[in-house]
């Protein structure tokens, strides 16, 4: 394509990003920032020879695009028969790596490379990394071993200053410093003067390398990092001229050894609304092009509040009372409520960045010292630091409290996203206590529990809006492990978890309709401890169990229940309903995604009719 052309192109695609996402939501963002970037990539290398890694991967909507998928699927994208958010193998050939977490990008383009160099195969593999990407440990890991692990690695590094909140940390400051420096700025106006004059290739490396002998005590300086990592360093240069990318990127493949080329690019470009509100239009919801405001649905009642606005402002009343008590995040503080603590008590408030393993480790830190840290971080992200809560947190002993956002579905993000395995990767490790709300109340009295316990807690909580029910004055502190019986009734028991005791609730009425008994109805809390005394119980009383968690089947609630049925030798039948033993898929919504599943109302019923009228009931 001709340079008119191209630029004519990457208008139309921001016209289809904003089209789409206004409708669907998604991570419009950091896709309008890397439009020119995709388009030179593409333009430069050949796909699916030649091999894409983006970290994240939320910015690979422009790829999909010019990959094949820019009719339904991406007009549905997110929604149930669309495309993923996010880069995904079984989706396409030209999707080679799947992600949906940050830190993956550089250490799987190192492995792609490697096999790459084993088998001979004659093909390039780019990294696309954004900076935030550099404050998660992964990618730092990856950098140590590139120079020993292969001969040829192209990293790109989209450098927009955001991570979903600004960047903080030495290595954002780094690249700040980087762009800024006059003197480098200086050798940058060289090397791209050169560039127009020489075509990319052999005599240009060796006039770049000649160069920085010539200028080392500046630019071997200021860009160590790289280069005593044995990388060899490119730019800055501006991520919005397709020329320049496709030069610099034509230089990056005919270059010898491994290139890191840095690119500035704006968030949101092409679309002010975005340029001004970053953090929000990072991911968003469907919204007006014309205003950027969200197409929720206006009520003349009042939505009830969020669950991580529940826990935000309740940990700032907490934090104020106790000047111990402090909070983390990992890069998202509005996303997690923490932003109330950032506001208001600043000094009790700590963002890491991307560095969910370090956010828990400091935790520890703190934690020795007589701090009682909070550590708010979405329940699939909290699966990056696995080790240290089992190693650091849990063997201690240590009075940490994590609250867990996004506990359940996040129907549009799918399989990466969905919080669907901590209670199952929790139960099995000593000292933890895990627990969730029925009702925004109860958040708030688990959360006050929380912080008098002197073990490790664990709060989940699913995404979106609680029921909006009262909160009391003064919290009450729970008895640890202890269930609460909401309906008493008989020959059926409904064990519910969180927002499964509405669900049990309705189960119950349906129930007494189709089989005539009325059950009886528990908010379990605890999913560990777990009460066992009550189960007991319910075993001597009741025909049939039936346990409802919004979490994998396999090693949830469920299987608590059943362990200790086992246990205890008591015969009474067990139903466990929870998500199937699979990785659940991106849908248009829960009640989609549960249907797909056998988890609608209707069908968890005829489940249990199904039992009932088939137990083989030892009295």
């Amino acid at each position: 394509m001709s340079k008119v052309e191209r630029y004519q192109l990457a208008k139309e695609i921001r016209n289809r990003l904003i089209e789409v996402t206004a409708k669907n939501g998604g991570h419009i963002g950091p896709n309008l920032g890397v439009v020119e970037l995709t388009l030179a990539l593409h333009t430069v290398f050949d796909t699916p020879k030649d091999s894409f890694t983006f970290d994240v991967s939320h910015q690979g909507y422009v790829h999909k695009m010019l990959t094949g998928r820019n009719g339904i699927d991406f007009e549905k994208i997110r929604q149930t028969g669309g495309c993923s958010g996010f880069l995904n193998r079984r989706e396409s050939v030209h999707d080679a790596y799947g992600a949906g977490h940050a830190g993956t990008a550089l250490s799987a383009a190192l492995g792609m490379a490697a096999a790459r160099d084993l088998i001979g195969k004659g093909c390039d593999v780019v990294a696309v990394l954004g900076d935030a990407a550099f404050t998660c440990g992964i990618t730092l890991e990856a950098m140590n071993n590139i120079a020993s692990h292969t001969k040829k690695l192209i990293v790109i590094i989209n450098d927009n200053k955001w991570s979903i909140a600004k960047n903080v940390g030495a290595v954002s400051r780094y690249f700040n410093d980087l762009i800024t420096n006059p003197i480098y700025n200086r050798f940058h106006a060289m090397m791209e003067s050169a560039l127009k004059k020489i075509p990319a290739g052999p005599m240009v490396i060796e006039m770049v390398s000649r160069w920085k002998v010539q200028t080392k005590d500046f630019f071997i300086k200021k860009s160590s990092l790289f280069e005593k990592l044995g990388l060899r360093y490119l730019g800055p240069i501006d991520g919005h001229n397709i020329d320049d990318l496709i030069k610099y990127l034509e230089f990056c493949k005919q270059s010898p050894c491994s290139v890191v080329l840095h690119i500035n690019t704006t968030k949101g470009k092409g679309y002010d609304v975005a340029i001004q509100n970053p953090e929000k239009f990072h991911g968003c919801s469907p919204f007006d092009i014309a205003t950027g405001e969200s197409k929720a649905t206006v009520s003349a009642v009042p939505n009830p509040p969020k669950w991580q606005d529940i826990f935000g402002r309740a940990l700032v009343q907490f934090a104020k009372k106790n000047p111990k008590v402090i909070g983390i995040t990992a890069a998202m503080p509005s996303g997690t409520g923490l932003d109330f603590l950032h506001k208001e008590v600043p000094a009790q408030f700590f963002d890491v960045g991307i560095a969910e393993e370090h956010g828990v480790l400091f935790a520890a830190g703190l934690a020795t010292q007589g701090f009682h840290p909070v550590c708010a971080i979405y329940s699939t992200f909290l699966q990056r630091a696995f080790d240290p809560i089992i190693h650091d947190i849990c063997l201690q002993n240590l009075p940490v409290l994590f609250c867990l956002d996004r506990a359940g579905l996040s129907p549009n993000d799918g399989a990466t996203h969905h919080g669907l395995f901590d209670i199952a990767y929790l139960r099995m490790i000593p000292n933890t206590i895990v627990m969730q709300p029925k009702d925004d109340d109860e958040l708030v009295d688990m959360l006050y529990t929380g912080l008098q316990t002197s073990s490790p807690v664990f709060i989940r909580y699913p995404r979106g809006s609680a029921l909006g029910v009262k909160i009391k004055d003064v919290p009450q502190k729970m008895e640890i492990g202890e269930a609460e019986v909401i309906e008493p009734g008989e020959g059926i028991a409904l064990w519910a978890l969180g927002n499964m005791v509405e669900e049990a609730k309705k189960l119950a009425k349906e129930i007494k309709n189709l089989l005539g008994i009325k059950p009886t109805v528990v908010n379990a809390r605890f999913a560990k401890p777990l009460d066992e005394s009550l189960v007991k119980k319910h075993s001597e009383n009741h025909k049939l169990i039936v346990s409802l968690e919004d979490g994998t089947e396999k090693g949830g609630l469920g299987s608590g229940i059943s362990e200790y049925l086992q246990g205890q030798k008591l015969l009474t039948p067990l139903l466990i309903v929870g998500w199937p033993d699979r990785f659940i898929d991106h849908g248009s919504s829960v009640s989609q995604l549960r249907s797909e599943n056998q988890l609608s109302t209707k069908q968890i019923l005829s489940r249990i009719q199904n039992r009932w009228n088939n137990l083989d009931f030892i009295p």
